[in-house]
């Protein structure tokens, strides 16, 4: 019986699939789920979890019909830090208009579910704060924190 992880398996996959695709250079698409449950010898909830988390990270990314494929060039940072970043990209400052969920999901080439999601969170975190029937506003200026 293998020995359980004290970090997380999920953590342990997903750093293994990062050491795999940064050693193989050339691979686009990763195995399906099905066959890095059969090579992890676990659940499917387990692998999309360490998934989500490369997501998270911008190293994968998921293609509907496809399966899950390497983000290769362009920005590797994640969506909520590329959003957030958006306040100092377009020298916004307290009280100015947030952009929309349209124009969001065209800059960053994400599903509205994503941007809305993001959205949230800094509403959640007091950077940004909603009045209806006038979007968004700037009520806060983020502060950077360094990544675990």
């Amino acid at each position: 019986m293998p020995e359980v992880s004290p970090r997380g398996t999920y953590l342990v996959i997903a750093e293994t699939l990062r050491n795999e695709i940064q050693a193989e250079g050339g691979r686009e698409a990763l195995p399906s789920e099905a066959e890095l449950m059969d090579s992890h010898q676990v659940s499917r909830n387990t692998i999309r979890r360490a998934l989500k988390v490369l997501e998270g990270d911008g190293v994968v990314e998921s293609a509907p019909g496809i399966g899950w494929r390497v983000v290769r060039g362009g920005d590797r940072r994640s969506l909520a830090e590329r959003m957030t970043d958006v306040i100092q990209e377009d020298s916004l400052s307290v009280g100015d208009a947030y952009p929309s969920e349209s124009k969001l999901c065209e800059r960053f080439g994400a599903s509205r579910t994503a941007v809305r999601r993001v959205l949230a969170q800094m509403e959640g975190n007091g950077v940004l704060a909603t009045v209806h029937g006038k979007g968004r506003t700037v009520c806060a200026l983020p502060t950077r924190t360094a990544r675990s």
